[in-house]
């Protein structure tokens, strides 16, 4: 599966080529088909790992107990400049773009975005609940506005439209608009 999100990474959804991935991974193709069966299977199994890194770096959000911490932590950890951000950034945005063109894609990148706004509601909520929010603030909506701003900001960091310290710089500030300042 990293073979995978590399070369999504590298070449895109549509660049992606069961061939290239075995080379990439030293396997053969008919390892690569048995175990995930068509292009679709490869792609909904990479969604799955970048899922899973995903929860890997943002884990340390979770050291604070402070829930209105642990929801900047774990938005700000999704653009940062290591390279597996990066790359994992870069493979759900070229996951992302082509679900538009790809039912096989639409149905679990939903659910996982809805997951991940779930998430953030639940930490706003519970930021609420300790005075570290404000407790008028639609807490759907707001994770959902800042679950869809990271993947905005992200795009254009990574496309070059802006720098890294720049779009950490406009997320913390979105943060202080939808919650309140502390």
């Amino acid at each position: 599966m990293e073979a995978a999100v590399r070369v999504i990474a590298q070449a895109g959804v549509r660049g992606m080529r069961v061939e290239k991935l075995a080379a990439e991974a030293g396997v053969s193709t008919a390892l690569i088909y048995y175990h995930f069966h068509d292009r679709a299977g490869i792609l909904r199994s990479a969604l799955e790992h970048i899922n899973g890194r995903a929860e890997r770096y943002t884990g340390d959000a979770f050291e604070s107990t402070d829930p209105r911490t642990q929801l900047e932590d774990m938005l700000l950890l999704e653009i940062q400049g290591t390279p597996a951000v990066r790359e994992n950034s870069i493979a759900w945005g070229e996951l992302r773009a082509s679900a538009v063109f790809s039912d096989d894609l639409r149905e679990p990148l939903c659910a996982t975005t809805q997951a991940w706004a779930h998430d953030a509601e639940t930490l706003i909520r519970r930021a609420q609940t300790a005075g570290r929010a404000d407790p008028t603030a639609n807490a759907a909506d707001a994770a959902e506005r800042l679950t869809s701003l990271v993947e905005g900001l992200s795009e254009r960091w990574l496309s070059g439209s802006m720098t890294l310290d720049r779009a950490r710089e406009l997320l913390a500030g979105a943060i202080i608009v939808e919650l309140g300042p502390i």
